[in-house]
C-alpha cells in the first residue's frame, strides 16, 4: 500500500471514529424501551461503512474553517440520513437485498415493519441532530432548508421513484443521469454544500466545490455499477449482480465497461483539478477522489 493510501486510510478511520462517537452519544441505547427499534437502528448504523458523506463534509469545511467539533452533529446527521436510505433500499418491496455492509440487512434480522420504522427514525434523528449543533440559528435554518429540498420529492426520493419506475425498461442515458444525480449525487453534494455553508465559503468557492461534488458523485455511481458486475461480494459486503437480475439500466449496460471506466476516469481527473486552488488544505479530498476511482468496496 502506498504512503498516500495509508495516510488516507488512517484519516478516514480517525474521522469515522469521531462521527461514530457523536452518533452513539446522540442516539438511544439499544436496551432503551422499546428495545427492538433501537436495536434495529444501531444494527444498520454501526454495521460499518466508509462514512464517506461525513468525511466529505468535514474536509470541505476544513478548506475554509478550523474547528470541526461543533459541526460533528451535522456530520452524524448525514450518516443517519444515508443509512435510512440504505435500510429502505434493501426492503423486499424495493431492491430486496439480504446483505449490507457485510451483515444481514435490517429487514432480514428484524422484519420489514421494524426496518421501515428504523429508517424513518433515522431520518427524523438526522433533522434533530442538525438542530442540536452548537451553531447559530440562521445557519441551522439554512442547513435544514437545504436538507429538506435535497432529500425530499424534488431530490433523493425523486431519483428513487424514477429508479423504481424504470426497472425492466429500456431507458436513455438522460433518464439514468436523472436517477443517479438525485438518488446518489444529491446526498454527496449536500455533504459538500454543508461544508461550504458551515465554513462560510465564498460564492465562487461554493460553486467550485459544487462542480467537484457533481463529478465525484457521478464517478462514484459509475464505479458502483462496475463493481456490481466485477466486484467481490465479501469485499463489497453486499450482493453483486443485482442490477442485471432486476434488469436495471446502468452505465455499463448503456455504454459498456470500458467506456464507463473512461467516463469515471475523466470525471475524477476533472474533479481533482477543482482542488488545485486550495493547495495542501485539499490533500485528503484529492486522495479520496483518487481512491473512489480505484476502490473495490
Amino acid at each position: 500500500m502506498s504512503q498516500d493510501r495509508m495516510l488516507l486510510k488512517r484519516d478516514i478511520k480517525e474521522k469515522k471514529e469521531l462521527v461514530n462517537i457523536e452518533m452513539d452519544r446522540f442516539l438511544p441505547r439499544k436496551d432503551e424501551y422499546p428495545k427492538q427499534i433501537h436495536k434495529a437502528i444501531r444494527h444498520s448504523l454501526f454495521a460499518g461503512g466508509k462514512r464517506l458523506r461525513p468525511y466529505l463534509l468535514l474536509h470541505t469545511y476544513l478548506l475554509f474553517g478550523v474547528e470541526t467539533k461543533k459541526i460533528l452533529p451535522v456530520a452524524g446527521a448525514l450518516e443517519m440520513l444515508h443509512t435510512y436510505t440504505l435500510i429502505h433500499d434493501d426492503l423486499p418491496e424495493i431492491d430486496n437485498d439480504d446483505y449490507r455492509r457485510g451483515k444481514k440487512s435490517c429487514h432480514v434480522v428484524y422484519g420489514s415493519d421494524i426496518a421501515l420504522l428504523a429508517g424513518d427514525s433515522l431520518l427524523v434523528s438526522a433533522v434533530e441532530a442538525i438542530n442540536s449543533a452548537e451553531i447559530n440559528d440562521k445557519l441551522k435554518l439554512q442547513l435544514l432548508r437545504e436538507f429538506c429540498i435535497e432529500t425530499g420529492h424534488r431530490g433523493l426520493i425523486a431519483g428513487q421513484m424514477v429508479d423504481i419506475e424504470s426497472e425492466g425498461k429500456k431507458i436513455k442515458e438522460k433518464t439514468l443521469n436523472y436517477i443517479h444525480t438525485n438518488k446518489t449525487g444529491r446526498l454527496i453534494n449536500l455533504s459538500i454544500r454543508f461544508g461550504c455553508i458551515l465554513g462560510k465559503a465564498s460564492e465562487a468557492d461554493t460553486e467550485n466545490m459544487r462542480i467537484f461534488g457533481d463529478k465525484i458523485g457521478l464517478a462514484f455511481q459509475i464505479i458502483d455499477d462496475i463493481l456490481d458486475i466485477e466486484g467481490d461480494e465479501i469485499t463489497l459486503g453486499k450482493s453483486t449482480g443485482k442490477d442485471s437480475q432486476q434488469k436495471k439500466a446502468t452505465y455499463p449496460s448503456l455504454n459498456g465497461l470500458e467506456e464507463s471506466r473512461q467516463m469515471a476516469e475523466k470525471l475524477i481527473s476533472d474533479a481533482r483539478a477543482r482542488l488545485v486552488r486550495y493547495g495542501e488544505k485539499a490533500i485528503y479530498l484529492d486522495l479520496l477522489a483518487e481512491f473512489l476511482l480505484t476502490r473495490k468496496y
